[in-house]
Parts: structure tokens; sequence; C-alpha cells
């Protein structure tokens, strides 16, 4: 099963191609340009370079959130185009479980963690033994103190993940939480943790059409929040 991946959940974009586990084509890019102006010639370069084309894939995916409110309506956008015209299976995927994916060689528990603001963090939990990954928690937005006193109660070894991580990673250092920063070129999502996370969902019959592909995103955007705080409705009629 050929699996086309796009990430686009936060700064950096990127494209992927795989194959029953086995990373055929990537490209990414992280120079701060926005991902409506990168992601379409990304994916075509990436296509060409590896003489592959749309209709040979079998499944479509794309990082449905947490993350940038912009960057999920990209890639859900873009996706839902790609699998509209060659009538694709799709998986709209966790950011955070796709990012857990760059954990699968440590043992112990996984920390994803997205910059929410606010002294916040998108986060899920993972359970890490011999490559296999077992969620703890669902996605959520949680406060850094609130996580820090969910922690405290495990003593085994964490890594931190994601955008987040060194955020979240001093966060629990400095209040006498052992945890440890992923490298660098393990740290941030990609579209390759996105396809292999897709293709376990394909294999437990979790595909949707594109037409029913939405972005997941957490909590209200700021937009939304002001208009609340002035007493006004979050959808104009």
């Amino acid at each position: 099963m050929k699996t086309l991946a796009l990430e686009t959940s936060a700064k950096s974009v990127s494209v992927a191609v795989t194959e029953d586990g086995k990373v055929l084509a990537s490209s990414y890019q992280n120079i701060g340009l926005t991902h409506s102006v990168t992601l379409m010639p990304l994916l075509d370069g990436m296509l060409q370079n590896a003489a592959l084309t749309l209709k040979d894939m079998d499944l479509l995916a794309v990082a449905a959130g947490p993350g940038s409110f912009t960057g999920l309506r990209i890639g859900v956008s873009a996706l839902k185009g790609l699998a509209w015209a060659e009538d694709k299976p799709c998986c709209g995927v966790s950011t955070l479980e796709a990012m857990a994916q760059n954990g699968r060689l440590f043992t112990g528990m996984v920390v994803c963690a997205m910059d929410a603001r606010r002294s916040q963090v998108y986060n899920a939990l993972f359970r890490c033994e011999n490559g296999q990954l077992t969620r703890l928690c669902p996605d959520r937005a949680i406060g850094l103190e609130e996580l820090a006193e969910e922690l405290r109660k495990d003593e085994g070894p964490k890594l931190a993940l994601g955008d987040g991580g060194r955020l979240c990673c001093d966060y629990l250092n400095s209040h006498g939480i052992a945890c440890r920063l992923a490298p660098e070129n393990g740290l941030y999502q990609s579209a390759v943790g996105v396809a292999l996370a897709a293709e376990d969902m394909a294999r437990r019959g979790e595909t949707v059409s594109g037409r029913d592909l939405v972005p997941t995103y957490l909590r209200l955007s700021q937009a939304e929040r002001e208009r609340l705080a002035k007493g006004l409705k979050i959808t104009v009629e």
C-alpha cells in the first residue's frame, strides 16, 4: 500500500510517500515561507523526482491537528482536492500521533508537545516498548503545571518531542521531573510520521472520503475567543 502524506501543522512543511512502512520519498522545508506557497511545488517536485503520480497512491493522509489554524486548513484543503481528483481514501492523522513515530526507538514515555501559547501545550502521551507505541491519553490542550503534576506520578524515562518539546522539557526538569529532549533531527513532526500513522489507521479501517476530512483544532481560534469575550456569536448568520 502506497501512502502519500502532507504535514503543514507548524512552521515546517513536508511531504512523503511510504509503502508498507518503507519510506519511498520525502521532502521537507523549514525556511519560514507560507505553506500556501511551498506545499504544492514541494509535492510536485518530490513525485516527479521519484517517478510517482497521484494515481499510484492507495491512500492519502494529512496531519489534521492540532496545530496552526492556518497551516491545518492549507494541508487539509490541499488533500481534499487531491482526493477528489482521484477518488482516493483519506486519513486525517493526529499531529501528535504522527510526531510520536519519531520516538519508536525510545523505551519509556513519549511526551508529544506543540506550543499552544498561554502557558499551554497541545499534548498527547504514548508508551513506547520494543518499537511499539501505546496511546495513554487523548489529544488535549493542557497547562504545563497540570502536565507536570500528571507526569510526576510516573518515574520511568521520558522523551519530549515537537515544537513545544523544548518548552515542555525545560519546565519538567525545572520542577524535578527528569525528561530528555529528542535530538534536533527527530524533534519535529514530519510527513513520514503522518504516513506511518495513516498506515496503521488504514489497517484498522479508519479511512474517510476527502469530503468528510476535517481539521481538529482542540481550541477556539483567537478571533473566536475575542468574539465570545464581546458577547458575540462565533458564527455569523
